[in-house]
């Protein structure tokens, strides 16, 4: 079915490439029956956060009363998607997406120095990261895309407990995709597939993210 087109895995690895938002447990895998120990295979018990690693925020994250996971079909984590490069090191600003050309519905994914310097996959959390502002926010509003793609652990600023990117978007049933790397992925036009689990009433779940060219 895909054998005509490019798959990009754009999602961290858990346990190795991903990192917790500060304040979050850690990824951990523990392992509760071992082959290697003469055990008749092998099984694991996971502990996360629902933000760890390559995830979806969904509106209940920040809105009281905001959609849940459990509150959307599969559908709605396959969409076009737009890829799209920052060459600002420090942010996403509105004069980066005044002039771009996007459907209302589909993904806006930011490839930024974070996938180029290997900061999205560096394991260990950094302050310094390229977000996207309040101001570019809007726009992403305005252009009424279905989904924000970032490739770090948060599109917010670092330290900024207002999380009013996180409001902006999800307050106007655009879901956020973070975690994502970037660093493979030629700008332009794809399909994302993101699926989460199927989580009653959650907010959030790691998801494992493709782009097909």
């Amino acid at each position: 079915m895909f054998s005509n087109r490019t798959i990009y895995d754009i999602s961290v690895i858990l346990g190795e490439e991903s990192f917790p938002f500060p304040g979050d447990p850690p990824f951990r895998k523990e392992m509760l029956l071992s082959i290697e120990n003469g055990e008749s295979c092998d099984a694991s018990a996971l502990s996360m956060s629902a933000h760890s690693g390559t995830h979806i925020d969904t509106p209940s994250h920040f809105i009281d009363g905001g959609r849940t996971l459990d509150n959307y079909s599969a559908r709605n984590f396959i969409l076009p998607a737009r890829v799209v490069a920052i060459e600002d090191k420090h942010s996403i600003k509105p004069g980066d997406l005044h002039d771009l050309d996007i459907e209302p519905g589909d993904a806006l994914l930011f490839k930024t120095d974070n996938s180029a310097t290997g900061r999205s996959i560096s394991g260990v959390f950094s302050e310094r990261f390229v977000y996207l502002t309040p101001e570019a926010a809007a726009i992403c509003v305005g252009k009424e895309v279905g989904m924000v793609g970032i490739d770090y652990i948060t599109i917010e600023a670092s330290g900024d407990e207002a999380f009013p990117v996180h409001r902006k978007l999800l307050g106007s049933g655009i879901l956020i995709l973070e975690g994502i790397n970037l660093k493979d992925v030629p700008p332009g036009r794809y399909t994302l597939i993101c699926l989460p689990l199927k989580i009653k009433g959650g907010e959030a779940s790691p998801v494992r993210a493709i782009l097909l060219g």
